[in-house]
C-alpha cells in the first residue's frame, strides 16, 4: 500500500508524528543525564521508576477510552497534553527559573499522555486500514522513528544539554501543532454507534483496568509462557541501558576520545556527544538491517534464536562496560544491535504459536509485560550504579542477561514436551 493510496488522516499522523519522533530523540536519550545532575543518581531512579509504574496504568486505560471518547479526542488532548508538559518542562529548565523538580513533574505529564495517545493512534489504524495491509502500515511509522534515532541524538548531543529550554520549547511547539493538525485535518474513525454503545455500558475506567490485569491471568496457567514473560523481563534490563545508564556511564567515564585523526587533524568528542553518537549507530544499524536479520533468522529454530540472542545481549552489554574507545564502544553497540533484532520477528512468531487460537489477544496483549514491567524496574541501573560500581552493575546485567538464556533454554525444553 503506497503513501499517496493512504487514507488522509495517516498522511497527517506520518507528519505530525515524524516531526516529533525527531524532537524527541533530541533530548530523550540525555534526560538521565539532566535528571542525574538536577537530582543525583539516587534519586533520579527512584524517580523515573515512578513515572514508569505512573505510566504503565495509563497504559491500561488508554484503550478504554480510546472506544468511549473516540480516537480523534484522545489523540487531540493527548498531543495538548505533551504541549503543556514540555512547556512546563521548558519553563523550569530555562535560565530564568530553575526548578528541577517542576521540570520532572512537567516530563512526567507528557509522559503519561504520551502513553494515553499511542492505542488510540494504533487502533486508528486498524479502523482505517484493511487487515492484510496494517503490517505495511506500521513498517512505515516503524521506519521514520528509527530513522529519527539517527538524526536526533546527533543534534542533541549539540543542542540539548548545553541549552534544554530551547529543544523543549521546540518539543512543545510540535506538540501543539500535532494536536492543531489532528484537530482540523482528520476525521473520527471509530462510528458514532461504536461509541454509544461504549458509553452506554456505563462501565467505569478501574473496571477495564481490573478486568484488562484478570485477563493477565493466562500467565500463571502457561508455565512455557510464564517462562518467557521472566526471561523477558531479565533481557529487558540489559537493552533498556541504552537510554538509561549507557548516558550517564559515559559522561562520567569519558572526558574525551577521539573518533578520528587524520594527521596532525583529530576529531575529538565528550562522552555525552559520544553517547549521542552510539545511539545514532543503533538506530542506524535496526533502520538498515532489521529486514535482513530477520530473514536470516528464520533458517533457525527459534530455540537458537532466542537463547542466542540474549547471549549476544550479555556479550553486549559486557563488552560496553570495559570499553572507552570510540571503536570498541561502537563493536558492543554493533552486538548490542545483532541481540535486538535476532529476535524483533521470532518473538511475536512464537507469541502466536504458543497462544490458543480463542486466546490469541490476551496472549499478546500479556506478552506486553515484558516491556512493561521491564520498563519499570530498568532505572533501578542509575542508583545502582552509585552503591556498586560501574563495574558491578554492568556484572550484574550480562548475569541477568545470561540468566534468561538459561531461563530460554528450560522454556523450550518444556514447549518440546508439551508439543510431542
Amino acid at each position: 500500500m503506497r503513501i499517496r493510496d493512504w487514507d488522509q488522516n495517516l498522511k497527517i499522523r506520518l507528519l505530525g508524528e515524524s516531526g516529533f519522533n525527531i524532537i524527541f530523540w533530541i533530548f530523550f536519550p540525555y534526560l538521565s543525564i539532566y535528571f542525574a545532575q538536577s537530582f543525583g543518581k539516587s534519586w533520579t531512579g527512584i524517580l523515573l521508576i515512578l513515572s514508569q509504574a505512573l505510566s504503565v496504568l495509563v497504559n491500561l486505560t488508554g484503550g478504554y477510552f480510546a472506544d468511549r471518547l473516540g480516537r480523534k479526542k484522545v489523540m487531540v488532548f493527548a498531543a495538548g497534553g505533551q504541549a503543556i508538559g514540555y512547556g512546563v518542562f521548558a519553563v523550569a529548565a530555562s535560565p530564568w527559573l530553575t526548578i528541577p523538580t517542576v521540570g520532572f513533574a512537567g516530563f512526567t505529564f507528557a509522559s503519561l499522555c504520551g502513553t494515553l495517545y499511542w492505542p488510540a493512534s494504533q487502533a486508528m489504524v486498524a479502523d482505517v486500514v484493511p487487515e492484510e495491509q496494517r503490517s505495511g502500515v506500521f513498517a512505515v511509522f516503524y521506519t521514520a522513528v528509527n530513522m529519527a534515532v539517527v538524526v536526533g541524538p546527533l543534534i542533541g548531543a549539540t543542542f540539548f544539554l548545553d541549552s534544554p529550554h530551547i529543544v523543549l520549547f521546540a518539543a512543545s511547539a510540535v506538540c501543539l501543532l500535532v494536536a492543531l493538525l489532528l484537530a482540523s485535518f482528520t476525521r473520527e474513525t471509530l462510528s458514532a454507534d461504536a461509541i454509544h454503545t461504549k458509553r452506554s455500558t456505563n462501565e467505569p475506567w478501574h473496571k477495564a483496568v481490573t478486568d484488562q490485569l484478570r485477563d493477565y491471568k493466562v500467565i500463571a496457567s502457561d508455565r512455557v509462557f510464564l517462562l518467557f514473560i521472566v526471561a523477558g523481563v531479565l533481557l529487558s534490563q540489559t537493552f533498556m541501558q541504552l537510554d538509561l545508564l549507557f548516558p550517564v556511564f559515559l559522561k562520567e567515564t569519558i572526558h574525551s576520545t577521539t573518533v578520528l585523526a587524520f594527521g596532525d587533524w583529530n576529531l575529538q568528542l565528550s562522552g555525552e556527544k559520544l553517547f549521542g553518537l552510539i545511539v545514532s549507530e543503533n538506530g542506524l544499524f535496526v533502520a538498515l538491517f532489521t529486514v535482513a536479520v530477520t530473514k536470516w533468522m528464520m533458517q533457525y529454530r527459534d530455540r537458537f534464536v532466542f537463547i542466542g540472542s540474549a547471549l549476544f545481549y550479555a556479550v553486549g552489554i559486557a563488552m560496553f562496560g570495559q570499553m572507552s574507545a570510540f571503536w570498541g564502544l561502537t563493536a558492543a553497540i554493533v552486538v548490542f544491535t545483532l541481540a535486538e533484532l535476532m529476535t524483533a520477528g521470532p518473538q511475536q512468531t512464537f507469541v502466536s504459536r504458543l497462544a490458543p487460537e480463542h486466546m490469541r489477544g490476551q496472549y499478546f496483549a500479556a506478552s506486553s509485560l515484558r516491556f512493561t514491567i521491564g520498563r519499570t524496574l530498568a532505572p533501578i541501573s542509575i542508583p545502582l550504579s552509585e552503591w556498586i560500581g560501574y563495574d558491578g552493575t554492568f556484572g550484574l546485567l550480562t548475569v541477568l542477561a545470561v540468566l534468561s538464556a538459561v531461563i530460554y533454554y528450560i522454556m523450550f525444553n518444556q514447549y518440546e514436551k508439551q508439543s510431542a
